[in-house]
């Protein structure tokens, strides 16, 4: 009996086992890193297929060349991400931006809140549409009713939201990968008559170069998402191992957008489908049915709630650990922001959200997406593009820069 007994302790510490040489093997050091990566970016960025119509399938047959860029410009900032924090050993994102802009470091966290309040709100106001157009909810009380349950969850249930997360994120998965099949499989033909037809004819402008841009642009407002991998890296050990995974991470991350965007692209170019806010909403409507519609539903508003939470906890978090850091006299206490003040900060972020929701998630993602993109783009792309790039070819520069500023100095003596 108590060889029995004892199985179920073996078998669980079996699996531990099993599971850490896992993840400090090869799956760690080249996989995970690119999963954590997707699994950021999937919720925020193609939960309503807006951001696909907006930096790709507005373009029609065109939009390939922002897939391109898309993939090129994930694969190449994952990449320097991934050797930066290597080489230099930072693993947060603060020691990262710090060693790339150095005292501006603060600008980015400003940055950050920004964004964070804006993916909130988009996806306050694509649950309002969600909840509008399949049980009759009116609009804004759908979007109060969202951020109200995101209210309850971050101070009583986050536990058991990050205990589920996994489980959320692989229903996430197989729930995309269910829509672009049902949605393909019904539209197939008139996908490739689209590209047969070579069709842009959405929009005005559909050069390589207005293209290309947009493309950029979309890299540049999902650099938000990268510190979320630094957790990942310390098991990075070689310039090769920075390299494969970054690849790897470029794609897994650009797969949603080209599955969703031949979707798309079997639609083009309905003003039905390209104009309307939840764009998924009419493609399963038009292919799927009442349970599939019920399933999107599902999927869209366990992301909305995971991602809306987690947001509001990472503002917290790093709020309070700047003002431990720093002296801000009664603001907060020596650990840092009070239960209470935590609770204004974070009514505060869902209030601003709740505004922001009203101006339409259209509008939110052509005008706030591209704006934010130009900022990071400004922050963190082009400092690791240089500086970066720079410190990486050179991370002895500091020392090599004093040796020669000391020899100048005895020669001019």
């Amino acid at each position: 009996m108590a060889s029995q007994v004892d199985h179920p302790t073996s078998d669980v510490q079996g699996l531990t086992a099993v599971f850490t040489r896992l993840v400090e093997g090869p799956f760690g050091k080249l996989v995970l890193p690119a999963i954590i990566l997707q699994s950021v970016l999937i919720g925020g960025g193609y939960a309503s297929g807006r951001e696909i119509v907006q930096f790709g399938a507005r373009f029609g047959a065109a939009g390939w060349i922002a897939i391109v860029a898309i993939f090129v410009g994930f694969t190449v900032m994952a990449i320097l991400t991934f050797e930066f924090a290597r080489v230099f050993h930072v693993y947060d994102y603060k020691s990262f931006v710090k060693g790339l802009i150095w005292k501006f470091w603060p600008l980015f966290d400003l940055l950050f809140l920004v964004m964070a309040v804006l993916i909130i709100a988009i996806m306050a106001s694509a649950a309002g549409e969600i909840m509008q157009q399949t049980i009759g909810i009116p609009y804004l009380v759908g979007i109060v009713g969202i951020i109200g349950i995101v209210a309850v969850l971050t101070y009583y249930g986050a536990r058991v939201i990050e205990e589920f997360k996994t489980v959320g994120t692989m229903l996430l998965y197989v729930g995309y990968l269910t829509f672009g099949a049902i949605v393909l499989v019904a539209v197939w033909p008139e996908v490739t008559a689209t590209f047969a037809a070579g069709d842009t004819s959405y929009v005005a402008d559909a050069s390589a170069d207005a293209v290309l841009l947009s493309g950029i642009l979309y890299v540049g407002y999902n650099l938000a998402v990268y510190p979320a991998v630094f957790f990942t890296l310390h098991r990075q050990t070689t310039r090769r191992e920075a390299i494969l995974s970054g690849v790897l991470a470029g794609t897994l991350m650009t797969l949603p957008f080209l599955l969703t965007y031949l979707c798309l692209m079997g639609f083009y170019p309905s003003e039905d489908v390209m104009g309307a806010p939840v764009p998924w909403l009419p493609m399963l409507e038009s292919a799927g049915g009442t349970v599939v519609i019920g399933l999107y539903g599902l999927v869209v508003g366990w992301t909305l709630v995971e991602t809306s939470v987690g947001l509001i906890h990472a503002i917290i978090d790093r709020v309070d650990e700047d003002l431990k850091q720093i002296d801000v006299g009664r603001l907060a206490g020596a650990d840092g922001l009070s239960r209470v003040q935590s609770g204004l900060l974070g009514a505060g972020i869902l209030v601003g959200a709740t505004l922001l929701a009203r101006v339409g998630i259209i509008e939110l993602i052509a005008t706030g997406y591209t704006l934010m993109a130009y900022f990071f783009i400004a922050l963190f792309a082009v400092p690791l593009l240089t500086i970066g790039v720079y410190r990486i070819a050179k991370p002895d520069w500091r020392a090599e820069f004093w040796n020669r500023t000391q020899l100048r100095s005895r020669k001019h003596a």
